[in-house]
């Protein structure tokens, strides 16, 4: 097979970043890795994409059960006295841990179930591909996941899928609004309570969103013209590039 080529590549190195691949596949493609310079830079290419997901999840405690297990893994036939040399260790592995399994739910519903947030007619789907598209995962307060946006690069579309169910006032909506880099938040569209929906854009998103680093939503009165200023947010996140 010829790993010279670039779109190949990019394939082989989302499914390893997404860990789709099978184990067999997974230790081929490491060997690769070690032997082709552009799949190295195709995989922290990935890596570097979806980190911002990460940062949108609070890191997730694993249960203390894990952690025994862990331990009795590690420990296997050694000595008590050996085995506790490796407990401050796993206390400083366990917020990465955490972190790491924040990243993986979130990128592996984007990647697992891409209908969720895409239109599966629009879907192009080649190696199980995602489009180009922006992506943005919202949260709650307390780091829940709430709302995933996603629109196709050069659509006009936005796709919304509620994860779960937002309560909201008789005679109120929900409006999701682009948070630029260096400028004041703008108006996109509505977001449902709760199930799918989608709307059109005043642009496509190439055009509105290539600047435009967080997604958020408040509770209004009424769908917010351009120039409004927005009410509090209740849910925020980032908005992501995946190509």
């Amino acid at each position: 097979m010829n790993y010279d080529r670039a779109p190949l590549l990019d394939r082989l190195a989302a499914e390893y970043v997404f860990g789709t691949m099978k184990p067999r596949v997974r230790a081929r493609f490491q060997s690769i890795q070690r032997a082709v310079p552009a799949a190295r830079q195709a995989v922290h290419t990935w890596e570097q994409r979806l980190m911002p997901f990460a940062q949108s999840i609070p890191p997730a405690e694993p249960p203390a059960t894990a952690w025994a297990a862990i331990e009795r893994r590690i420990g296997g036939g050694a000595s008590r006295a050996e085995s506790k040399m490796w407990l401050p260790w796993l206390s400083l592995m366990k917020p990465l841990l955490g972190f790491t399994f924040g990243v993986i739910a979130t990128v592996g519903l984007v990647r697992l179930h891409p209908t969720a947030i895409l239109n599966i007619d629009e879907v192009v789907q080649e190696y199980a591909a995602l489009p180009a598209s922006y992506v943005g995962l919202l949260t709650d307060a307390d780091g829940n996941p709430v709302v995933l946006a996603s629109s196709m690069r050069h659509g006009k579309t936005m796709s919304i899928k509620m994860l779960r169910k937002v309560e909201v006032p008789a005679g109120k909506v929900l409006q999701l609004w682009a948070l630029p880099k260096d400028s004041a938040p703008f108006p996109l569209g509505l977001a449902p309570a709760e199930g799918k929906s989608t709307f059109e854009m005043a642009d496509t998103s190439q055009k509105l969103l290539s600047q435009v680093s967080r997604l958020a939503v408040s509770i209004e009165s009424a769908p917010a013209p351009l120039g409004a200023a927005p009410a509090p947010f209740v849910l925020t996140g980032h908005c992501v590039k995946l190509w």
